[in-house]
Formats: C-alpha cells, sequence, structure tokens
C-alpha cells in the first residue's frame, strides 16, 4: 500500500532564492569538512544556505555521527540506532577549524539518547581542543535537549567552559553561546518533535542561561502551521527563561518524508516578528525566510544598541 503524500500549500515564493555557491572558499570548506571525516549539519539536514556559508568559508559541524536517535518531522537527519562513538572526533573538529582559520564556530549534533550523558563530553572536548589550539576563537553550541541528564550535562560543559577562561579581546564575547531551539510552538510538537517536550527544552535554555558567560539562544521555524500569537507567546516564553538571542526562518521541506509548509511567510512578516523580539528585549535577533539558527551567527552587530 502506498503512502499518501501530502503536498506544500503551493510553490516555493519568488523570495525564497538559494545560493547554490561554487565561489572559491567552496572548495576549501569541503576539504576541511571531508578530510577530517567529519559531518555537518548543512548537508545532513539539507540546509539550504549550505552553498553561501561554505563559499564563505563556514560550516556547522554536527558531532556525534550522522544518525539521531529521535524522529522529528521537519528534519532530513536520519533516525535509527547510532552505536557509534569517536573520541578523537573533537581534535579534528579543532583541526578543520585551524584549517579555514575561523575565529567564530557553530557545533551541533544529533540527539544521542543512547549515551549516558546524552554526548555532552564531545562538545566540552571539542572546547576544549578548539581552545587549545585557537584561544580567542568564539565558540556557539547549538545541542539536545539532554532529556533525562540536563544537570549532569550541564556540568560537563561548563566544566570546560572554566577550565579555559577566554583572554581579554577588544571585542567582548561571551565565554560561550549556548543554543537549544524550540523549533516550534508548543501545539505542534507532536508532529513536528516526536521524543521532545517544549518544557523540557525551555528548562534546558534557563540552565544555560544562568550560567556565568552563556548566552542562551533559540530558534523558530515558521510555516509549519503556527499562528502569529502562538509564535509571540514563544517569544516571550523564551525571553522569560533568559533566553538572549533568536532567530526565525522559513521551514522548507527537506523531501517528501518530511512535514509539508503549510504557509510561506513573507519576508514583510518576518521583518515585523524581528521588531517584535526586540521589543521584547533579545539582544541578538535574525529574522527571514532563509534565516536559519546558525546562519551569521558570528556577527555580534545583532545586537541592540
Amino acid at each position: 500500500m502506498q503512502t499518501q503524500v501530502i503536498r506544500n500549500i503551493s510553490r516555493m515564493p519568488s523570495w525564497i532564492r538559494q545560493n547554490l555557491g561554487r565561489e572559491s572558499g567552496y572548495g576549501g570548506t569541503h576539504l576541511a569538512v571531508h578530510g577530517n571525516r567529519l559531518h555537518t549539519v548543512c548537508e545532513e539536514a539539507r540546509c539550504p544556505n549550505r552553498g553561501e556559508c561554505w563559499s564563505r568559508g563556514t560550516a556547522t559541524f554536527m558531532l556525534l555521527g550522522d544518525t539521531c536517535t529521535r524522529a522529528c518531522g521537519f528534519c532530513a537527519v536520519k533516525t535509527g540506532k547510532p552505536g557509534w562513538f569517536d573520541a578523537d572526533e573533537p581534535q579534528r573538529v579543532a583541526e578543520a577549524a585551524a584549517g579555514l582559520n575561523l575565529n567564530y564556530i557553530v557545533l551541533t549534533s544529533v540527539n544521542r539518547d543512547d549515551l549516558e550523558d546524552g554526548g555532552a563530553w564531545v562538545f566540552a572536548e571539542s572546547l576544549r581542543q578548539l581552545r587549545t589550539r585557537q584561544p580567542e576563537i568564539g565558540v556557539e553550541f547549538l545541542t539536545p535537549d539532554f532529556r533525562n541528564v540536563q544537570d549532569e550535562a550541564v556540568a560537563i560543559v561548563m566544566d570546560a567552559v572554566n577550565s579555559r577562561p577566554l583572554p581579554p579581546s577588544p571585542f567582548p564575547l561571551p565565554s560561550l553561546v549556548w543554543g537549544h531551539n524550540v523549533e516550534t510552538v508548543p501545539r505542534l510538537y507532536k508532529t513536528a518533535r516526536k521524543g521532545s517536550q517544549y518544557e523540557r527544552s525551555l528548562e534546558l535554555l534557563e540552565k544555560a542561561g544562568k550560567q556565568a558567560g552563556v548566552e542562551a539562544k533559540s530558534a523558530l521555524m515558521l510555516g509549519l502551521g503556527e499562528t502569529r500569537e502562538e509564535v509571540i507567546e514563544v517569544l516571550k516564553d523564551l525571553k522569560s527563561a533568559g533566553v538572549d538571542r533568536v532567530s526565525l526562518g522559513q521551514y522548507l521541506r527537506p523531501s517528501l518524508d518530511n512535514l509539508p509548509v503549510a504557509e510561506y511567510i513573507h519576508p514583510d512578516v518576518f521583518a515585523e516578528l524581528e521588531n517584535e523580539a526586540r521589543a521584547l528585549g533579545f539582544a541578538w535577533v535574525k529574522a527571514g525566510p532563509l534565516v536559519r539558527s546558525s546562519y551569521y551567527a558570528e556577527e555580534i552587530q545583532g545586537k541592540n544598541d
């Protein structure tokens, strides 16, 4: 029996333009990623900005393999039982970052509910390895929710943060930007984020944001069927949880096996929501159809005056 495919609401509108990207920096990024046997969310999640970002010489590295223990309806990353752990991965991440001459790096991972610490050690060790080579590098984590081990995971990561304080810099950055994406509004969690809980995500963000030197960050995808009022309520919840940075982007269906697009949000609406977020007090806001949580994450100019 064939599964019925639910179509997107319409064709992609003209304002969504994806840069395929084959400029001078693309080859170097490809070599740094694949030469060090690393995964990126750019490839595994089929990010529409891969061409642009790789051409700029940057990528979002995805730790702990390419297989996730959860099956979110929006995500193209494959689901299964990973059975994989590579203790040398943090060192190769640091080598790739040095090869690309990055001064800011974003690290994410698949969900690894099979690991005792949810994968927190790999994030912590990656931070140590990065700062051993480049003490002043800005580091941003985009972590899972660490399900039943949040306190342990926070302690593991903060041990790495505190073991190697940042040197003085004319461009002050937080010791760590700790991101975790709520992705969508609570009403849509059962279809979009199976295995996750909205309240659990807020709890992790609150715990991260309370740590000295840490700025908490989150992101929302729009176009899954949420209302504007629901989005504003999520923004208020994030601000109450101590989140400093937020991004909002358009959900784009990565394959026919994923959830359909319910609405393409006009750029003017994103601009309005950006203003709403700033009015709520967020220090760093990015909003637009092709914005993703790590898109131009290195720009500290996103902060309010």
